[in-house]
C-alpha cells in the first residue's frame, strides 16, 4: 500500500473516532416527563424530577418575588480543582431571593448517575422536604420550585453513594442565609481534617492526683447570687414590648396554613435552630482546640 493510501485510511480512522466521542458526549434533553402526582416526575429513561412546584406559594409568601434560572453542571472534570475529590459541581454556592420562583437545568456530563438534590425545604409543600434533579448521562433535565421566605442556607449534593463524600456537594443562600455547611469544596472548611502527622498517644501514669483540701487560712468563696432582679426586669419589659410586633410577624408567616402545616413548620423551625446550634457549638470547639 502507498503512502497515500496509508494516509487516506489513518484520515478516515480519525474522523470515525472524533465523531463517535461527539456522539458519547452529546446532551440528551429529558422533556417527556410523566407525572406521578406531588410533584414526582419521570420517565423510562432514568430522568425523575421530585417537589415539582410551580404555583404554591409557601407560608408568609403573599406572591412570587420573581422568576430566576439556573444552570448547574456535574462531572468529574469539576473535581480537578479540588484535590482529594472525584466529582462535583461547577459551581458550590447559588444566592436567590426570599419566595422566588426557580427553575434548575441540571446538565450532568458524565456517564454515570448524577442528582442535584437541595434539603430542608417545609415538608407541608414538599414531600420529604427536598427538591431532587436526578438524571443518567450526558444529559439534561429541568424542574421549578419555589422557595420559602425565611433566610435560610440549604444543603444541596448528589445521594448516589460516595458521590457527596468524594466532592459533589455545594448550598444554596436564600436571601441573607442562616450560616454555612462544612466540607463545601474551596467554601468552607472541612468537617473531619486531615491530619498525616504522628500520632499522639497520652502518657498515661498510676499514681493519682493530689487532693487539696481546704484549710481555714483560705477563703470560701462567696456565694453567687441565685438571680438579678435588675435583668429579670428589664427582660420583661423587652418581651412586653417585643410580643405584639412577634404576634403580628407570626399571623404573616402563617397566613393560609392549616393547624397541622403550623405545627409541622414549628417542628422543621426546631430542628433547623438545634442543627445550627450544634454546627455552632462544633465551630467553637475547633477553634479553641487550635
Amino acid at each position: 500500500m502507498s503512502k497515500f493510501t496509508h494516509l487516506i485510511i489513518f484520515g478516515a480512522f480519525l474522523t470515525a473516532s472524533s465523531a463517535y466521542a461527539a456522539k458519547q458526549q452529546e446532551i440528551v434533553e429529558h422533556k417527556l416527563l410523566m407525572d406521578h402526582g406531588d410533584g414526582h416526575l419521570m420517565d423510562m429513561d432514568g430522568g425523575m424530577v421530585m417537589g415539582q412546584n410551580k404555583d404554591k406559594l409557601p407560608g408568609g409568601c403573599d406572591k412570587i418575588s420573581g422568576d430566576e434560572e439556573i444552570t448547574v453542571r456535574a462531572g468529574h472534570k469539576y473535581s480537578k480543582k479540588f484535590p482529594g475529590t472525584m466529582f462535583a459541581f461547577d459551581k458550590q454556592e447559588w444566592r436567590i431571593k426570599p419566595c422566588t420562583r426557580l427553575t434548575v437545568h441540571f446538565i450532568n456530563e458524565d456517564n454515570i448517575r448524577h442528582q442535584w438534590m437541595m434539603h430542608g425545604l417545609p415538608k407541608y409543600l414538599y414531600d420529604k422536604g427536598m427538591f431532587h434533579l436526578e438524571v443518567t448521562g450526558p444529559a439534561k433535565i429541568s424542574g421549578t420550585l419555589i422557595v420559602p421566605k425565611e433566610d435560610k442556607t440549604y444543603l444541596v449534593h448528589c445521594d448516589i453513594a460516595q458521590h457527596m463524600e468524594k466532592g459533589m456537594k455545594g448550598q444554596l443562600v436564600v436571601g441573607k442565609g442562616g450560616g454555612t455547611f462544612p466540607s463545601i469544596p474551596g467554601l468552607t472548611d472541612f468537617a473531619i481534617p486531615d491530619n498525616y502527622g504522628p500520632t499522639q498517644i497520652a502518657a498515661t501514669t498510676s499514681a493519682q492526683p493530689a487532693v487539696t483540701q481546704p484549710t481555714a487560712a483560705q477563703p470560701l468563696p462567696a456565694p453567687q447570687s441565685s438571680s438579678n432582679t435588675g435583668t429579670f426586669i428589664i427582660g420583661l419589659a423587652l418581651g412586653l414590648f417585643a410580643t405584639p410586633f412577634a404576634v403580628s410577624n407570626f399571623k404573616q408567616r402563617f397566613k393560609g396554613m392549616s393547624s397541622k402545616d403550623v405545627v409541622i413548620y414549628g417542628a422543621n423551625l426546631g430542628k433547623s435552630l438545634f442543627d445550627q446550634a450544634v454546627h455552632l457549638a462544633i465551630s467553637i470547639y475547633r477553634r479553641f482546640k487550635k
